[in-house]
């Protein structure tokens, strides 16, 4: 597959999960990156211009959810779609990251193919958490 589907930046403080999604993603056709912690990856995401952002929630330095309010709040930052992917799985944990802006939400452990259409979506079809994967 020569053609590039969409870039995603993964940002998970634990290199097992977060080797097992670029894997994943970059198996699929999508170019790649990774960063570490929310603020690993506010710092490369003006020069990698993901589409999509893997985030997890609970990371040292600066977690999942204010990094995902620092990207809402950058009007050069807004437009990518944002994917929780945590072992956070509670209700409210759900509604914070759609007040936040959020655009999906999966939770750990998860299966593979599922992250693969849920990233696929939010890069081919523009999906957002009010109307998640409407084809």
């Amino acid at each position: 597959m020569d053609e590039v589907l969409g870039r995603v930046l993964v940002v998970d403080d634990d290199e097992v999960i977060r080797q097992l999604i670029a894997v994943n993603l970059s198996l699929e056709g999508f170019q790649v990156e990774t960063a570490t912690d929310g603020q690993d990856c506010l710092d490369r995401v003006t020069s990698v211009r993901p589409d999509v952002i893997t985030l997890d929630v609970m990371m040292p330095r600066l977690d999942g959810w204010m990094t995902a309010a620092k990207l809402r709040a950058d009007e050069s930052l807004n437009h990518i779609k944002i994917m929780m992917i945590t072992a956070r799985a509670q209700e409210e944990d759900k509604k914070r990251g759609l007040g936040i802006g959020v655009d999906a939400y999966l939770t750990k452990p998860f299966d593979p193919a599922e992250l693969i259409q849920m990233v696929r979506d939010l890069v081919l079809t523009g999906a957002t958490a009010e109307d998640p994967g409407k084809e």
